[in-house]
């Protein structure tokens, strides 16, 4: 393992935020932080309790992993789409390094960037709601899994994509809705039955669910399923990567 190759890719990628701190950091804070207001006090004041717990503090664990999707998917998408744009991917490609240490490099920074949002969201949703965190421990699973699962989702469409608009209708038109349709501001058991069916088509419920679960110990579906449903995700992702660069798809050609 080539740790220096790994450790120079995942350190550029960092820096690439901390150049970009406004867009990278700072905006995806301030709008789920008007989610908080808005949904969580003007609305939430106005609602009864979700399964016991409060709707300000129900949709907290929503809304992180609604940020964490799309941050993740992002992050990883653009950052391997740039050196694809400029033929900086080649010069990588030819140097000694293996597909596994330029994965852990570029999907390691885009799943660490996602991870630190995700926790300053955290902290800065106690500004506005109190929540607890019943299974820390597995709160943080569900959020590292869910972050490297979809920095790998986004790796993959930054590889397919041959323009920047196909770089952001995966994210717009499918990653996203699914997001507001997979429980982000909602139990699905409010929904009608046949509608709480078809819910569960929705890979997204699975994450919400159990993310949920390790703040409140409640949720729509047994944690267990969430995140062997999880894991199939990161395996299918996971998979797909390796064939990439067996066969060289947008890499080599």
């Amino acid at each position: 393992m080539n740790f220096y190759a790994v450790r120079a890719i995942y350190l550029f990628e960092l820096q690439r935020a901390w150049r970009t701190l406004l867009q990278t950091i700072a905006t995806p804070v301030i709008s789920t932080s008007l989610y908080f207001v808005v949904f969580g006090s003007a609305i939430g004041s106005s609602m009864a309790e979700v399964q016991g717990v409060s709707y300000a503090a129900f949709i907290v664990p929503g809304l992180i992993m609604m940020m964490l999707l799309t941050e993740s998917t992002a992050n990883a998408s653009f950052g391997i789409y740039m050196p694809r744009y400029s033929g900086a991917i080649y010069e990588v490609l030819s140097a000694p390094v293996s597909a596994l240490e330029i994965l852990l490099g570029y999907v390691g920074a885009a799943a660490s960037k996602s991870i630190v949002l995700g926790l300053l969201i955290l902290l800065t949703a106690r500004l506005f709601v109190d929540y607890q965190i019943a299974h820390p421990i597995w709160m943080g699973v569900f959020l590292v899994l869910t972050a490297v699962t979809f920095s790998l989702m986004g790796f993959i469409i930054g590889l397919w994509a041959d323009g920047w608009e196909k770089l952001q209708i995966v994210p717009a038109l499918i990653i996203t809705p699914l997001a507001f349709l997979g429980g982000s501001f909602y139990s699905i058991e409010m929904l009608p039955p046949i509608w709480q069916k078809i819910a569960l088509l929705n890979p997204v419920v699975y994450l919400i669910s159990g993310f949920r679960w390790s703040f409140y110990g409640i949720s729509d579906v047994n944690p267990l399923i969430s995140l062997g449903m999880t894991l199939v995700f990161l395996a299918i992702c996971s998979l797909i990567v390796r064939w990439i660069f067996k066969t060289g798809y947008r890499l080599k050609n």
